[in-house]
């Protein structure tokens, strides 16, 4: 008994850790692993294992190529240098503003109710449209001659053929699109169209639409199932205002001097430019014309989804 006692092996306890792996001596922490891990979409609770030794073997992968990369003194390299301060730059940029937006407050409950039934054609009106679309290129005057032409009734090959007579390059697509999907200054002339009914919409930038509805059915969303997507909305579009109104305050009391051949654009931060650039921000400008290029479903989404999907 006292031998066997003696020889009885003890199990080392297990000692906390913040390293979840070393490789050639640089460690990966386990604050690393659960930051990235954070910014997975839908890990479920029985794949959460399996995700985060998925993570950590990729940032093995990627310490051991960091590593090569400054055996091979590329971190010397002036692309490198460039690149990694413009990273830095961009995520402090990004930083702060998203700190401004993180002390706004949500939409309250009127707001979002409000909002729901100023926009019937969203939610209690809202509709899936079957589209047939013609982006095209083109000025002031195709664009007067071609409402002329749509006056009389016309088939969207004859408006084709018409725009091939000009020499106009266009895009043709057909699709099925919720009115989520559509762009928030499109969306309350094309609810008013009738099926079969075709009608121009100004793109910006030089570019038009011809837009035909093909069909439609109802969709109508309740507003308990609105709520959410309503709340980020509204979100959203504060946050936007609020990061407008620091970027315009920064800028103003900052010492800004464009050099060398920029030097000319210096005159754009002149009060009487600023001026004519507020004129131009007006509803009918290209510059407020941005929320025509993005939809409703698009600025209801969360921000972090967005980013994620741009990097």
């Amino acid at each position: 008994m006292v031998l066997s006692t003696g020889c009885e092996k003890k199990e080392a306890p297990k000692v906390a850790t913040q390293v979840a792996a070393r490789v050639n001596g640089d460690e990966i922490t386990v604050h690393q692993l659960n930051y990235f891990l954070g910014r997975v979409r839908s890990v479920a609770p029985q794949g959460s294992e399996q995700a985060r030794r998925k993570i950590l073997d990729r940032l093995i992968d990627e310490q051991l190529v960091k590593q090569k990369a400054i055996a091979s003194k590329l971190d010397r390299s002036p692309n490198v240098i460039l690149a990694i301060e413009a990273a830095k730059t961009e995520i402090l940029a990004r930083a702060y503003l998203e700190r401004i937006a993180a002390t706004l407050n949500k939409p309250t409950p009127e707001e979002i109710r409000k909002y729901y039934f100023d926009h019937p054609e969203l939610f209690a009106q809202r509709r899936i449209f079957t589209l047939e679309e013609f982006l095209c290129e083109g000025n002031d005057g195709v664009v007067t001659e071609l409402q002329k032409l749509l006056s009389k009734p016309h088939s969207m090959k004859e408006i084709a053929n018409w725009l091939q007579s000009r020499g106009v390059k266009f895009t043709a697509t057909r699709g099925v699109r919720a009115a989520e999907q559509i762009s928030l200054g499109a969306l309350p002339k094309l609810q008013a169209m009738k099926e079969s009914e075709i009608q121009l919409f100004d793109a910006g930038e030089g570019h038009f639409q011809v837009i035909r509805v093909a069909a439609f059915k109802a969709a109508p969303l309740d507003e308990v199932t609105a709520r959410p997507r309503i709340q980020q909305f509204l979100f959203n579009l504060r946050s936007r205002e609020a990061i407008a109104d620091e970027m315009k305050r920064i800028r103003e009391v900052a010492n800004i001097e464009y050099v060398g051949e920029f030097a000319s654009t210096s005159a754009a931060t002149t009060p009487e430019v600023k001026r004519q650039a507020d004129v131009e921000a007006k509803p009918e400008s290209p510059a407020k014309r941005e929320e025509f290029k993005y939809s409703w479903e698009r600025q209801a989404r969360p921000k972090s989804d967005r980013s994620s999907k741009e990097r």
